[in-house]
């Protein structure tokens, strides 16, 4: 289904049960990442009490899914306002229980300094700035995660270390073994996030996901 406003065509993606709406303004949502969600999701079974904050959220597609058959609150941060555009309607259609709060800017000034979550999902751009141009289809501001593709990953580590409840968690989505690697040596290296990466699941050359606990 796509509809035509002021030129630009919104496409409607199926995301496991969710419809998701984006356009070529923003990063197209992978079906993979439905993994993410799942994890999230399953996490939060035995997580502590508190909300859920998804970092780079995007069409909020990720966040939204992880939050379905969930009642708490899901705070959804981008610096795109078209991503955030999107992430409103899609809030609207999708069947969560719990409130949705969309923030769009720098999401280091976003978050009060005494706001705490239970749950962090982050969904960083994570490709090196040298390799953008083997993605002609994505935005590259959707993509360009600096000249190692962890610039924005070490802003979410950094917001995750300040931000995470005792005993929460993270699912942080990356590129490669290699960043995996990057992660755990900046981690080490920066004991005072008191984060650490308890397991990683790499999905073939799509992505891999890390699982940090406090």
């Amino acid at each position: 289904m796509t509809v035509d406003v002021e030129q630009v065509r919104t496409e409607l993606i199926e995301f496991g049960p969710l419809s998701i709406q984006y356009d070529s303004r923003v990063l197209q949502p992978r079906r993979w990442t439905t993994a993410q969600s799942a994890w999230a999701s399953a996490l939060l079974r035995s997580a502590p009490d508190g909300p859920v904050l998804e970092l780079c959220a995007g069409v909020g597609h990720i966040g939204l899914l992880a939050m379905v058959g969930q009642d708490r609150p899901l705070v959804l941060l981008d610096s795109s306002e078209i991503a955030c555009e999107h992430a409103a309607a899609n809030v609207a259609r999708a069947d969560v229980h719990g409130p949705v709060d969309i923030r769009c800017g720098d999401m280091a000034e976003l978050i009060g300094d005494d706001e705490r979550f239970a749950l962090i999902i982050a969904d960083p751009p994570w490709v090196p700035s040298g390799d953008t141009g083997e993605h002609v289809d994505d935005p590259v501001h959707a993509i360009d995660g600096g000249a190692d593709g962890l610039d924005l990953v070490r802003t979410c580590l950094e917001l995750i270390g300040t931000h995470l409840v005792d005993d929460g968690s993270a699912v942080l989505q990356l590129g490669g073994l290699d960043q995996v690697a990057a992660v755990s040596d900046h981690l080490t290296d920066h004991p005072e996030l008191r984060l650490r990466l308890a397991e990683h699941r790499a999905y073939d050359d799509r992505g891999v996901l890390v699982l940090l606990v406090r």
